[in-house]
């Protein structure tokens, strides 16, 4: 059987140009392409559209959209639309955000778990097309649905995952998802105790690890030049690990470089403050926590997440030849 392998888009990509990657991504056998929604600078559901209009067999998820910002009739009805233009083949990846970005923006994110808790449930049971009343403590429904006249009143197959990356979360979503979207920028052994944690909460429910999917993110910069390719995730590293504490921390990295990054590199983080801190991202940091080098380095190291429970690598090109890194995976 074919190995499973999915694409990550981001923002690094003309929009028009990640309409062809996921066109070649599907030529070659890739599973699923993921569209991210982090910072503030691309929403995830309009390229999910456009890369459903584009497609017919590829699936389409988001990695990860976060569960504050979208009502829960809106968000549930945004994945009604998206199946609606690809059915079957949308996933929804849920994360809970993180600060001092939500902060910024007037979310005081108190509680995820139970905010998650909440709206995994209330999805699921509209995307049930059931007539829902909910009265929790972040979501307040009186007898919602799904109003669909006109077309599939049908259930919708749409998998819910969460992006977990600590300790509660990873564990709440093994109890309440049908899978866990791992984060990237983390070690292969980064794994073992998600997996740990992802089993104790599956058991809750009566299930076991082996009925949650896993695909993970994973930064993979491919280049013919070792040192161009390392040097392209050397950016991305100095960047998230200014920006998104939580993968700092699961990361492994000290305090003390991420604190030095962080007195450069302002918010938004400019090119110019990129590049003066990058030097303090070291080579052997990029080589444990992403697939960057040349081609057979970044399948060996893909290899490894996989070895660590790791169902399906959904591979993020930072930069450079994309269509070389879809060829790199490519499976047919």
């Amino acid at each position: 059987m074919p190995e499973r392998v999915a694409l990550y888009l981001q923002d690094a990509h003309d929009l028009r140009d990640g309409l062809e990657y996921v066109r070649y991504a599907e030529s070659r056998g890739f599973e699923a392409v993921w569209q991210a929604e982090s910072r503030l600078v691309r929403d995830a559901i309009v390229p999910m559209a456009a890369y459903a209009a584009v497609s017919e067999r590829i699936k389409i998820g988001s990695g990860v959209i976060n569960n504050w910002t979208r009502n829960i009739g809106l968000l549930a009805s945004t994945f009604l639309t998206l199946d609606d233009l690809a059915p079957n083949r949308i996933t929804c990846g849920l994360g809970a955000w993180w600060d001092p970005l939500a902060r910024n923006v007037g979310i005081e994110r108190r509680k995820p778990l139970t905010a998650m808790r909440e709206t995994i449930t209330v999805m699921r049971r509209l995307l049930q097309m059931e007539r829902v009343t909910f009265h929790g403590e972040f979501i307040h429904v009186e007898g919602i649905e799904l109003d669909v006249v006109h077309g599939r009143r049908e259930p919708r197959h749409v998998p819910l995952m969460i992006g977990a990356t600590g300790d509660n979360m990873l564990e709440l979503t093994g109890e309440i998802a049908d899978g866990a979207v791992l984060n990237y920028c983390v070690p292969p052994s980064y794994n073992d105790r998600a997996l740990e944690l992802l089993d104790k909460g599956a058991r809750k429910a009566g299930r076991s690890l082996d009925d949650l999917d896993r695909p993970q993110l994973i930064v993979c910069s491919v280049d013919p030049d070792h040192d161009r390719a390392i040097d392209t995730t050397r950016e991305l590293l100095t960047q998230y690990l200014a920006q998104q504490p939580h993968i700092a921390k699961a990361s492994g990295v000290s305090d003390d470089v991420v604190a030095q990054i962080q007195s450069i590199l302002g918010w938004p983080a400019t090119k110019e403050q990129i590049q003066r801190a990058k030097h303090l991202v070291p080579e052997e940091l990029i080589l444990r926590i992403s697939a960057s080098g040349t081609p057979d380095e970044a399948r060996a190291k893909v290899a490894e997440y996989r070895k660590h429970g790791c169902t399906c690598p959904i591979l993020y090109p930072v930069g450079g030849d994309v269509h070389l890194l879809i060829d790199t995976f490519a499976q047919g």
